[in-house]
């Protein structure tokens, strides 16, 4: 009997302990001393660098938050980083040679480079990063030719191609090469129709239009 129930209490201790490890959140993924320097060297010139939650290390980086201007050699830390989330370059004076530095992002999901000086031998660079879902080009000089370097980029969801020099055969040619990917080439406003009081009044006062009878045979 002893036996029995010293049996038991063992299984429950080990039980507990079980669950007690299972509860225990998951430590943080340490940084190598390379990507540390890199983060440094980022927030050092400027540039935002954050983890998207506290329980998501995956990184953003925001070079369009930085004083002053930023141009390729402010790119060059960016090889030293894993798990990037997202890069935001929207306006900065950054070239096609800058985008090298990107091509070793792998885990890249988000790029902005709006409004920069990127042309279609920038985007050879993009050929790698085969997680990229959003990429904006709004106000670039990339064209077709161009947009051929994304056809490998299968989780492409969304481009913006407002103002850029893409025609719609380059688009459509995009759209095949990337089932469900959204291609956005310009902005549509739609302007709601004023009624003016007066008139509100007239179509209330209005009497209702009654159905000719019809005749009896």
């Amino acid at each position: 009997m002893r036996k029995l129930f010293g049996l038991g209490l063992v299984a429950v201790v080990l039980a507990t302990s079980v669950g007690m490890a299972q509860e225990k959140p998951a430590e943080k993924p340490k940084r190598t001393d390379a990507e540390n320097n890199a983060i440094a060297a980022l927030r050092k010139s400027g540039v935002h660098v954050m983890e998207l939650a506290q329980t998501d290390t995956r990184l953003e980086v925001a070079f369009h938050l930085a004083d002053g201007k930023v141009t390729d050699d402010k790119l060059a830390p960016l090889k030293e980083l894993k798990n990037v989330y997202s890069v935001n370059l929207r306006g900065t004076e950054v070239t096609d040679a800058g985008l090298a530095n990107l091509s070793g992002l792998t885990t890249l999901a988000k790029l902005h480079l709006e409004k920069t000086k990127i042309t279609d031998a920038g985007l050879a660079h993009l050929k790698p990063l085969a997680e990229l879902e959003y990429l904006n080009l709004y106000g670039t000089a990339v064209t077709d030719a161009g947009l051929a370097n994304l056809e490998g980029l299968k989780k492409l969801k969304k481009v913006y191609l407002w103002e850029s020099k893409v025609t719609d055969d380059g688009a459509k040619k995009l759209t095949a090469a990337v089932p469900g990917i959204q291609i956005v080439r310009g902005i549509v406003e739609a302007k709601a129709v004023e009624v003016k009081p007066e008139e509100k009044k007239a179509e209330e006062k209005k009497p209702e239009e009654k159905k000719p009878e019809e005749k009896k045979n």
